[in-house]
């Protein structure tokens, strides 16, 4: 894969879906924005080579101008001189440096292409590593939060479960204990005067009753 390449694939990269498949999202995090931080160096490193040869190439194809400019004026001089033999080697060695210059203009132009396509990977990989550094940091807290509430979360449902069987525990106790007292003052609570009445009476009934019988049993 080619630098331009890896610039691009970094930057169609979604950082949610990176996270949502990482096991260790924050590690995971730091190391997108590592790879993208070296990433950047080695755009610069390129954009640099790339400018440094455009302008090698601009400068061999102003040489050879330069030279092919040189050898027409010789080529004129001779014509001037009446030296026509002299005259066409200079122009045969003007239109070789015309070409190589044309050929360098070229290799410069195809460069110049290369080092602007570099400069605007460069200056979108740069834009793309500050909003990643931003929302990496954003992600790592949301992570956090996350991680605190589900904690916080477990142990309010490990309090309340055992908040709850505490609760019942003690409602059985108290209705244990509840109905222990209930018992205890029906044995326990003496005899009040209205019941040795009631139990009197009770008594006397019992006892008319059963001379009634006796004495329809003597009658028949």
């Amino acid at each position: 894969m080619t630098l331009l390449d890896r610039v691009s694939t970094i930057l169609r990269a979604n950082l949610n879906d990176l996270v949502e498949k990482a096991e260790d999202p924050e590690r995971m995090l730091k190391q997108v924005v590592l790879d993208m931080e070296n990433q950047l160096l080695q755009v610069k490193t390129q954009v640099a080579i790339a400018i440094a040869d455009q302008h090698v190439l601009e400068k061999k194809q102003a040489e050879h101008a330069a030279q092919a400019k040189e050898w027409h004026r010789k080529a004129e001089l001779a014509v001037k001189k009446g030296n026509d033999d002299l005259a066409r080697a200079a122009i045969e060695r003007s239109l070789s440096q015309e070409q190589l210059a044309a050929g360098f203009a070229t290799q410069a132009e195809d460069q110049k292409v290369e080092a602007d396509n570099l400069r605007d990977a460069l200056r979108k990989l740069d834009q793309k590593l500050t909003e990643t550094r931003a929302q990496c940091e954003m992600l790592v807290a949301e992570h956090r939060r996350s991680k605190v509430v589900g904690r916080a979360a477990k142990a309010r449902s490990v309090a309340g479960s055992d908040q709850e069987n505490t609760i019942t525990r003690m409602k059985s106790k108290v209705r244990v204990s509840s109905a222990q007292t209930a018992a205890a003052n029906e044995v326990l609570t003496p005899e009040s005067l209205e019941d040795k009445f009631r139990a009197l009476e009770n008594t006397d009934r019992v006892e008319e009753l059963l001379s009634e019988i006796k004495s329809r049993q003597s009658v028949n």
